[in-house]
């Protein structure tokens, strides 16, 4: 049996998406349209609180295209936090109005491909950086889940671990073209959720990913072995915008 790689594991991560319901949403009179707003940001503001804290993040972003209109993405130290966010979300006003589109659960991951050493890694200021993130407050975020194929001689779990590490090592180097243009965070979802894998990519320039995603296509281990979910993009809702987003 081939090597498995070991991770490193950090905050756990939801990406919640929610369509709105505009049309039951207008029918609110505007006084209850505004305190379903002001209970939102209440809640949001204890989000800000626990980032201030260093103890979670979160990034709330409004999604282009028919897939959902709003993404919540919230990055804690454990699996119940993020269950009890998602249900204190559910109990406000503002909820009745946002529906389910799509959700993901995962951890923060590093695998042992691009990493060694006797140190204990857990205690490696770089390493706890990418392991406990506070999510960039950038324009625009792209997220999709993938997995590794696993079909005739293209199976990814079959390969060696040499073989596995060195085509991960030339996919990180096509990544590192955009450092400062493209901030990545890869969770990890094998036994979380349906794919293997979510990447999540902020940048101010949505144009970069397009271009990181499709040069990495050309990579061999994208090439033979990446297979991928539905991709969302959406831009940032800074919090003083709220209420303006949810005005009708």
């Amino acid at each position: 049996m081939s090597e498995a790689a070991q991770t490193l594991d950090g905050w756990y991560c939801l990406h919640d998406f929610r369509t709105i319901d505009w049309s039951a949403w207008k029918t609110l009179p505007n006084e209850e349209r505004e305190a379903a707003i002001s209970e939102f940001l209440a809640l949001v503001d204890q989000w800000e609180t626990t980032e201030s804290e260093k103890q979670g993040s979160h990034a709330i972003y409004t999604i282009v295209g028919q897939k959902a209109d709003i993404l919540f993405m919230i990055l804690r130290p454990t699996l119940d936090e993020l269950h009890e966010i998602e249900t204190a979300l559910n109990k406000t006003k503002l909820a009745e109005y946002l529906l389910p589109a799509y959700s993901y659960v995962s951890v923060v991951e590093l695998s042992n491909y691009l990493a060694s050493g006797s140190e204990d890694p857990y205690q490696i200021p770089e390493v706890r950086r990418r392991l406990y993130p506070i999510l960039p407050k950038t324009n625009y975020i792209c997220f999709y889940p993938m997995d590794k194929r696993r079909q005739g001689n293209d199976n990814w779990y079959m390969l060696s671990m040499e073989q596995r590490r060195e085509l991960m090592r030339a996919h990180g180097m096509t990544g590192r073209k955009y450092a400062g243009k493209v901030t990545q965070i890869i969770t990890g979802s094998v036994g979380l959720d349906d794919f293997e894998w979510g990447v999540t990519l902020f940048s101010d320039d949505a144009l970069q990913f397009k271009k990181l995603v499709y040069e990495m296509r050309f990579d061999e281990v994208s090439a033979r072995f990446g297979e991928f979910g539905s991709f969302f993009v959406g831009t940032r809702l800074p919090v003083e915008n709220v209420s303006s987003f949810f005005h009708v």
